[in-house]
């Protein structure tokens, strides 16, 4: 681990290596997050098959790779296959367990989620795969940087995509729907909303979110059939930090999230660096009982 911080010391391009790669990873991540704070906002469902849904896109893009079709347009696949993959788990399931406890919707996301890992495992292998974009990867600073372009473009279109969703969100009828029954479900059905039809939107709207982030990181990253869960607990640290309704949060949690986790995996070593993800989940969950007893005491 010294070592390691004496290199970045020593040869400080390698700290810009690590920033970009994070910022260009961190991106998917903040992507994918904001699909769970809608739903968890929306429906008070904590999806644990977030990570899954990612995967899942993912798969999408790299087989249409593997059939000759360029991954990119995985990323418009996965978003159509996605939404309607999630609203037929809405009807099949998620309707049954919205109105339980939290145990129930925990136990029962987390069943979805070992089935879909289980199903992408028996589909394609246990091999770790990577979508191939052929984009060209320049380099900087005598080699010592190089950047992706695939990366890039990538960045991009997560930020279009984020401002898509807000946009609908804002000026869609839907998307106005969706904001009325997250503040209030009784009284959105009285005022003649369809909040059954709401929340299957929803779910689908965050399914496809998570298929177009799995598509991006299948291009600049890493699939795997079981690497959904370590996904799951990313998208919970984010929201859990930044909190619902709050696009810049997720955004400056999400950038700060794959940041932290490249140094992570550089200075402790990349067996560790799925520990640092769990470490800041705990650490924000600490953090977040804190404040919680404070607001507590200034109440009473």
């Amino acid at each position: 681990m010294w070592d390691n911080i004496a290199i970045l010391t020593a040869a400080p391009v390698f700290n810009i290596q690590l920033l970009l790669d994070g910022l260009f990873i961190g991106a998917t991540f903040a992507l994918a997050a904001y699909g769970l704070a809608l739903v968890w906002g929306v429906m008070n469902v904590k999806n644990l098959a977030q990570g899954d849904f990612v995967m899942m896109g993912g798969y999408i893009a790299w087989w249409l790779g593997t059939q000759g079709i360029h991954p990119l347009w995985g990323l418009p696949a996965s978003i159509v296959i996605m939404f309607a993959f999630g609203w037929a788990i809405y009807v099949l399931m998620i309707r049954r367990v919205i109105d339980k406890d939290m145990f129930t919707s925990l136990l029962a996301t987390f069943g979805l989620a070992i089935v879909l890992a289980q199903a992408l495992n028996l589909m394609f292998g246990p091999e770790v795969q990577t979508a191939e974009s052929d984009f060209p990867i320049r380099s900087y600073f005598d080699n010592s940087v190089t950047i992706a372009d695939i990366k890039v473009v990538a960045f991009g279109l997560c930020g279009l995509l984020a401002l898509a969703v807000v946009l609908f969100m804002k000026n869609s009828r839907m998307g106005q729907a969706i904001r009325a029954t997250a503040q209030d479900a009784r009284a959105a059905r009285v005022m003649g909303i369809d909040t059954d039809r709401v929340y299957a939107f929803t779910y689908a709207l965050n399914a496809a979110i998570c298929g177009a982030a799995g598509a991006l990181i299948s291009m600049i990253w890493v699939i795997q059939p079981f690497y959904g869960i370590s996904h799951s607990i990313r998208s919970f640290v984010i929201v859990t930090a930044a909190g619902f309704g709050n696009l810049p949060g997720v955004i400056m949690a999400g950038l700060g999230l794959g940041v932290m986790e490249q140094y992570g995996g550089f200075v402790l070593g990349a067996e560790y660096q799925q520990a640092t993800v769990v470490a800041l989940l705990l650490g924000v969950l600490v953090w977040r009982q804190i404040e919680m007893r404070r607001h507590r005491q200034v109440v009473q």
